[in-house]
């Protein structure tokens, strides 16, 4: 690998729009992404939407699966809980080379977590997170839920932001194991934007925590 190519690979951060995608599949290209990566491989972050899906982290316990009903089930290898994905929630995947970036698994979770509560402090709403449970609150509601996966040193899977969403079938698990929390998202805390402009907002809150500039990010 040449130092030309090792230094657009350490600055270069392409983000892709991928709108609604079956969660399954898109799973599977993070894990062979991550998989095939090199010295070289650029970062990427995606954005992203599911349908309607109940996902259970490697130590998950199923008896938080209360009552999913027609949701489908997928058991997969994040870290975490059961939790819930659907339309109107915003998926945030940093595929991130950790060591090439110089963060810990802790300053990514923070790195997400931090930029969440900086996109609300910018509407006037104090948010905050929680060491003994990762995510993002307000009050004592859940607007983000955090979940990665490291393999061979990078990151795959992140972040979900409700933005403007069916919280119903958080009422058929108990969301990331913890029975009753009361989740909320953007709409409800009276930020009217679709998924599209929060992302847009959330990039530069989440580049700048990861150590990426302006000029670096590439659109894909």
């Amino acid at each position: 690998m040449s130092l030309a190519a090792e230094k657009a690979a350490d600055d270069t951060l392409i983000v892709r729009q991928l709108g609604l995608q079956d969660y399954e599949p898109l799973w599977r290209r993070m894990q062979a992404f991550t998989d095939a990566r090199g010295g070289d491989t650029v970062d990427e972050l995606w954005f992203t939407e599911h349908p309607p899906v109940f996902t259970l982290g490697v130590n998950a316990g199923r008896e938080h699966l209360l009552a999913t009903g027609d949701i489908p089930v997928v058991q997969i290898d994040r870290g975490g809980e059961v939790t819930y994905h659907g339309p109107g929630q915003l998926m945030i995947y940093p595929l991130i080379d950790l060591r090439r970036r110089g963060l810990g698994v802790r300053g990514l979770v923070t790195a997400l977590e931090d930029s969440i509560v900086a996109l609300l402090a910018e509407h006037g709403i104090e948010a905050r997170a929680r060491k003994d449970a990762p995510g993002v609150y307000v009050d004592n509601t859940k607007v983000a839920s955090v979940g990665l996966r490291i393999r061979r040193g990078s990151s795959f899977h992140g972040m979900a932001l409700n933005v403007d969403a069916d919280l119903e079938p958080f009422s058929r698990i108990n969301p990331c194991g913890y029975q009753g929390l009361e989740m909320t998202d953007l709409k409800r805390l009276g930020i009217d934007a679709t998924l599209e402009e929060v992302s847009g907002k959330l990039l530069p809150q989440l580049a700048e925590r990861m150590g990426v500039s302006a000029d670096a990010i590439e659109l894909g």
